[in-house]
């Protein structure tokens, strides 16, 4: 991907982007009156409706963000206060920034404050610093397969959620038993059914010079290719940005910590110092609503409040 199209395919930000599915593509465009139909559509009775939040890195101290827990604090009570209870809400990864006992602790405590049926979680690379992502699972890998993979259904929607964040050169990478367990997920499913895939990092290549890919996701991909309508979500980069590759949406999700520059436009992707008024506006959650039978997916991307 080109710089210039680097640029056109993020700035989302404050936006809603709405993903219609129809003949067998998808299609995703900036909400208008699309978009406020799509979104009004999810407040139908049968909508689902689910919010992702994004590395909320509890127990970073820094500059960019001198209270990552206020801030989190913050976006809970926002997905609160959305005026609909989720089904669920999908953590994205990076929930803790050291793997500590006491930050996993604190960040699981702090999600039982959000008003949902149930709240799922993928592991970020932060979340596995020095023993390949064992004290996560031991508080978030309940139910799990293997390193902490699953996938579960509901509303007529097929969801995946996988793990790229434990085997890291330089890139995310899933392993073969991970990607055995896909190929036999997706093997009895209708190529009709609509697929909602989460990890933390991309499995699309955003910018591999810092990490922001996943170097087998191809084979996924390729598993992923009969369906209908794909849609792929993670977090990782701290920032809004979207692709359409065929069948498949992805969109990176942004942060309840501190933003992390655009691609290339810094030497690394360090947490970036923008004044406390501008904080906010840097971060944010997600809502996601879609309507059995319209085939239709629409997502809304907030700044925090």
């Amino acid at each position: 991907m080109t710089r210039r199209q680097l640029i056109r395919h993020a700035g989302w930000f404050g936006g809603a982007v709405v993903l219609t599915v129809a003949g067998g593509e998808v299609f995703s465009h900036i909400a208008g009156s699309r978009g406020s139909s799509a979104e009004a559509a999810t407040g139908t009775g049968g909508a689902l409706r689910f919010v992702q939040v994004s590395d909320s890195h509890i127990g970073f101290h820094g500059p960019a963000n001198m209270d990552v827990v206020g801030s989190f604090t913050e976006a809970i009570d926002q997905v609160n206060t959305l005026g609909f209870r989720p089904d669920f809400v999908m953590h994205s990864g990076d929930l803790t920034h050291l793997s500590t006992t006491d930050q996993f602790d604190q960040v699981r405590q702090m999600m039982t404050g959000l008003r949902t049926d149930r709240v799922f979680t993928v592991p970020g690379e932060h979340d596995s610093i020095g023993d390949a992502g064992r004290a996560y699972r031991q508080v978030f890998g309940e139910g799990t397969l293997g390193d902490g993979w699953y996938s579960f259904d509901t509303h007529g929607v097929h969801f995946i959620a996988l793990v790229n964040t434990l085997r890291l050169e330089k890139l995310g990478h899933l392993g073969t038993e991970q990607i055995d367990f896909v190929r036999k997920d997706l093997a009895g499913l209708s190529s009709d059914t609509p697929i909602v895939v989460f990890s933390h990092i991309p499995l699309f290549a955003m910018y591999p010079r810092w990490g922001w890919s996943t170097d087998d996701a191809l084979k996924v991909i390729a598993l992923l290719r009969r369906f209908s309508s794909v849609t792929c979500l993670n977090g990782h980069v701290h920032q809004l940005f979207t692709k359409t590759d065929g069948n498949i949406t992805f969109h990176s999700a942004t942060t309840t910590a501190y933003p992390l520059p655009k691609p290339g436009r810094a030497p690394a992707p360090t947490p970036q110092v923008v004044p406390a008024r501008q904080l906010k506006a840097a971060l944010g959650i997600r809502t996601v609503g879609y309507r059995q039978g319209d085939r239709e997916l629409a997502i809304k991307d907030e700044r925090l409040a």
